[in-house]
């Protein structure tokens, strides 16, 4: 975004105050009539008893029936703004902070992914995949991640996705009924997520008894991908009389998205000699450890920021998605209901990606001009090689839940409700290969004198290189006489996630007392696998570029028929400055592996080009073999007891609502890993930046672990006028680590390259987080269908994880290339520092009275007392991830069956982790900054009657793209451009 528009928002945001608040309707109203129908609402509502919050449809349901009953004043709104208004009275008769959005009707979602719905209200930030521009996660009052827990009526959702959050572009948004978003925390459902719990509600059969279908159809096209896409969905639901109902549900989703990639794959920090900088006389240079003999201008002794890999690529991403549902429900008396449901998904991501790349080694570069925060921001390096890559991405997963639930009323007061589930999800169930590559190019001979020059922000510049082509004939560059084989990967992440849940509730109610109590427990058993050539070292079976190169190992010329073509880089990133090579070639990873497959078994014959002196074993597949040190079982079992008590009362002629909560978690945790650890390493013959690992015997490790925690909430509501109220909540809540991070083995990849040597550990004894959070807010419902609050939040948060990066020695393994014992960067998790975190939500909804035009609009203002240090080079460094300000503004018109709705969405630059693609520098671990970024999306409807409507959609607009960058904002690490996209469909209700 130009940085006119980009100042210019912020002073929107400072100046203004706005928030959108909640969004849309209860489910229970939305399935009760067409979006055609008119519905009664009231326009100030009345007192209502002390409402649960509407952690689940059935909640909400009672929650938002008690609102239209109790209705004094009856107020026509039709579609949009009733679905509003009713989700007002959620809101405002919940008992803690809580939002909702739900479906206007059957099939009617606001948005067509639930993250971007999401977003819509205050405090919410989207995360979005580079590569498809999807929102694939939730950021809550800066949490993102594992810090947040998402359900599904209410129960946990397993996912192999290797965390503990969801991918929320695996949830189809078609039949969804209600989203809840929890602020604070529900002890009778849980309390283990420090940023909130969201709550995904499904429709079922009894909500609206008879015969109902809804049927949606859709087309969809990204502006560069051009292949128009179907989606589509159907759901059926009947009763049978009252004592049986059926509804089953379909929905096919498919998004085709071509985009653009500039990349950087980490900035290592690290110290150069003097004899590196630009301007240096120094007659040889030989960068080296400060040490007696080492002269000062060899000494490496000045700290600095070098590229590790650089360069650009196309993928070409295809996204197909089934969601599938069934309910069942018997109602065999009144006081009984028995609900038996199943929700299965199935999304595959097929990714075609065509890059060039080059590598740096930072004791290799010369001429170098550091800025003064230490940048290398110009340099050259003699003999860089060239890679063109091609990869086959395919990523699968797959996910099924059978759930059991059993409510009884056993009598007016006294109601119980029994829940029971299974769920178990896969990561590349079926056997395929989750990545398949091809790297080709030249090097030794023709390596170049390539310069590398940093062109400025990371938000409007990428770097740029000079002097490229072979031996640095730029005419060259995509001569294929020239490219030979280089290395050849495959490798497939494999993961499972099987969990067992049981929840028991009862209830008694008697006049404006309620008290709610019973336990829950969950067994969570993860299982982790990563195969690939890494492991197996076939994946130098032939590197080396071949003969044009010099060398004696790699086939060149590779066979013309291999390449399909090239992709231009011209204007490759519209709007950004940085100049890139000519293009890239397409060509396939499978039929350049089937060739070198075809050229026969170098064990048994000799096959020139083979890399006799670095591979053994290899018969000329190109196989996975099992990474031991990737092997994970992680068993996770968790008791709970949990009480909260309700009642309403007055102070002073006011009424005043009050909620106490009381919930103990005990958790038995078993980590199984597989240990072994390195006993040589050697260089590659084929390519000098290449190194081969050896290691000794494997050994199963197990670990164990048990904690508990004792976790209350109170939350309290004074009405002081009819019309404006105000909060206070307190509680206690916990995140658990990352499942990657509990892992009892200290491992050495086997995929190692010269000047980088790396190994991870973790650590299974890490405590959760533990956040004490307080919320105040004041709430003023000044008119039907609008209304105005503030909302300030704390959050005192202990035992962080921090992942330190040391450099060890290893089982006393020696470099080959300094003949020196080999130093490792260790990355390790502990629990150590504490951090506050505390905000200000505004938000503003505002209907014009029957014009039909309205707005809804937040802003949410983030701080810490632990912000990111860009100066400490510690190993340690540690800072509060996920925050920044954000703003979102949604303007609409509603009114005789036609509906339009634009939605302006800004976030402010954040620090998204610690880590990067390539984190090998000394200086701790990198950090990765996402910029700032605003979005557009337009959609809009019309009802030609009660049964059929026609909608359409077109999302970013204004061609946001989304970049990252490293410790400083020049340090630019990724941008991607993903275009927009435009959809049009129709849909039928009954």
């Amino acid at each position: 975004m130009p940085v006119s528009q980009s100042r210019g928002l912020k002073e929107f945001v400072s100046g203004t105050s706005l928030s959108l608040g909640c969004a849309t309707s209860a489910l229970a109203l939305a399935w009760a009539a067409p979006a055609a129908a008119r519905e009664s609402v009231t326009a100030d509502p009345p007192d209502q008893p002390a409402a649960s919050q509407p952690v689940a449809a059935q909640d909400t349901q009672a929650t938002a029936g008690q609102a239209r009953d109790a209705q004094a004043e009856e107020i026509i709104i039709t579609g949009l703004r009733g679905s509003l208004q009713r989700n007002l009275d959620v809101k405002r008769t919940s008992s803690g902070v809580v939002d909702v959005i739900s479906a206007e009707d059957i099939g009617k979602f606001p948005d067509s992914n639930v993250a971007a719905s999401l977003q819509r209200l205050p405090g919410v930030s989207i995360q979005r995949s580079g590569a498809r521009g999807e929102p694939t996660g939730i950021t809550v009052r800066g949490f993102g991640g594992d810090f947040n827990t998402t359900l599904y009526d209410g129960r946990r959702i397993s996912t192999a996705t290797g965390g503990r959050q969801i991918d929320f572009s695996t949830v189809g948004v078609d039949f969804i009924g209600q989203l809840s978003v929890l602020k604070t925390p529900d002890v009778t459902l849980s309390s283990s997520s420090i940023g909130a719990t969201v709550d995904i509600a499904f429709p079922k059969p009894f909500d609206r008894p008879g015969f109902r279908v809804a049927a949606t159809a859709s087309g969809s096209v990204q502006d560069r991908a051009d292949d128009i896409v179907p989606t589509g969905g159907l759901l059926i639901s009947n009763t049978f009389g009252d004592t049986f109902g059926v509804l089953g549900s379909v929905i096919y989703t498919r998004r085709d998205t071509d985009t653009n990639r500039v990349y950087v794959n980490g900035w290592p920090g690290g110290n150069f000699a003097p004899c590196q900088l630009q301007g240096s006389t120094a007659a040889t240079c030989a960068p080296a450890a400060p040490a007696p003999g080492v002269t000062a201008s060899n000494a490496r002794t000045i700290p600095g920021w070098f590229p590790q890999q650089y360069g650009a690529e196309q993928q070409r991403v295809n996204d197909e998605r089934i969601d599938a549902r069934l309910a069942l429900q018997w109602q065999p008396s009144d006081s009984v209901m028995v609900t038996l449901d199943n929700n299965f998904s199935r999304q595959e991501v097929v990714s075609e990606n065509y890059a060039f790349g080059v590598w740096f080694n930072q004791t290799d570069l010369r001429n170098v001009q550091l800025d003064d925060n230490g940048t290398a921001i110009n340099f050259t390096q003699a003999g860089s090689p060239t890679d063109f890559t091609s990869a086959l991405n395919t990523e699968i997963l797959k996910t099924n839940q059978t759930g059991l639930n059993i409510k009884v009323d056993a009598s007016d007061s006294l109601k119980f409700e029994v829940d029971g589930a299974y769920a178990k999800s896969w990561r590349n169930p079926d056997g395929n290969i989750g990545s398949q590559n091809a790297d080709i190019g030249y090097g030794g001979a023709l390596g170049t004198n390539l310069q590398f020059i940093v062109g400025g922000d990371s938000s409007n510049a990428f770097p740029s290189v000079a002097n490229f082509g072979p031996a640095g004939n730029g005419a060259n560059w995509s001569n294929q006489a020239l490219i030979g084989s280089h290395v050849t990967v495959n490798q497939t992440q494999r993961n499972t996630d099987e969990l067992w849940q049981f929840r028991a509730v009862g209830t008694w109610e008697q006049d404006d007392l309620t008290v709610k109590f019973g336990g829950q427990y969950y067994q969570d058993t993860f299982d982790f696998l990563n195969q690939s050539t890494f492991t197996n070292n076939f994946w130098q079976a032939y590197a080396g570029y071949g003969a044009p190169s010099g060398r004696t190992t790699g086939i060149a010329p590779l066979p013309a028929s291999l390449y399909q073509g090239s992709i231009s880089l011209s204007d490759f990133i519209p709007g950004y400055d940085g100049n890139l090579p000519p293009s890239v070639f397409v060509f396939s990873p499978v039929a350049y592996q089937n060739y070198l497959t075809g050229l026969g078994n170098p064990q048994t014959q000799v096959i020139p080009g083979y890399n006799y002196g670095s591979v053994t074993g290899f018969t000329g597949t190109f196989d996975e073999a099992v990474d031991p040190g990737s092997v994970l079982n992680v068993r996770e079992r968790t008791w709970s007891l949990f009480m909260r008590v309700n009642f309403k009362t007055e102070i002073a002629g006011m009424p005043f609502y009050f909620n106490a909560g009381i919930r103990n978690e005990t958790t038995n945790l078993r980590s199984t890993g597989q240990g072994r650890l390195p006993t040589s390493i050697a260089t590659s013959t084929a390519d000098p930046t290449l190194l081969t690992v050896s290691y000794g015997a494997t050994q199963p490790i197990v670990s164990g672990s048990d904690y508990s925690y004792f976790l209350p909430s109170v939350d309290a509501r004074l009405e002081l006028a009819p019309d404006f109220l105000v909060r206070v909540s307190a509680s206690r809540t916990l995140t658990r680590p990352a499942l990657n991070l509990l892992n009892p083995v200290l491992n050495v990849g086997s995929g190692q390259r010269v000047g980088a040597l790396t190994a991870n550990g973790g650590n299974p004894n890490l405590r959760p987080y533990l956040a004490d959070n307080f919320d105040l807010a004041a709430e003023w419902y000044y008119q039907r269908n609008s209304y105005f609050s503030v909302n300030a939040f704390l959050k005192n948060v202990t035992n962080f994880i921090v992942g330190g990066v040391t450099t060890q020695q290893i089982n006393g393994v020696v470099d080959p290339t300094t003949g020196q014992p080999a130093i490792f960067s260790v990355t390790q998790q502990v629990n150590g520092p504490d951090a506050t975190v505390r905000g200000i939500e505004v938000a503003w909804q505002h209907v014009f009275g029957d014009s039909g035009f309205g707005f809804q609009a937040n802003a949410t203002f983030v701080d810490t007392n632990r912000p990111y240090d860009d100066q400490n080079i510690s190993q340690t460094g540690f800072a509060v991830t996920g925050l920044a300000n954000s703003a979102n503004f949604v303007g609409f018109y509603d009114k005789n069956g036609f509906q339009i709705r634009a939605a302006l969405n800004w976030r402010d630059e954040y620090l998204l982790q610690f880590g990067q693609n390539q984190n090998t520098g000394s200086f701790g671990a990198e950090p990765t900054f996402v910029d700032e970024s605003f979005q557009v999306d337009l959609s809009t409807s019309y009802d030609f009657n009660k049964n059929f409507s026609v909608f359409a959609e077109a999302l970013n607009l204004t061609n946001n793209q989304q970049s990252t960058h490293g410790r400083f904002s020049n340090q630019l690490l990724d941008v991607f451009d993903y275009g927009r996209r435009y959809t049009l469909g129709i849909r039928f209700r009954y």
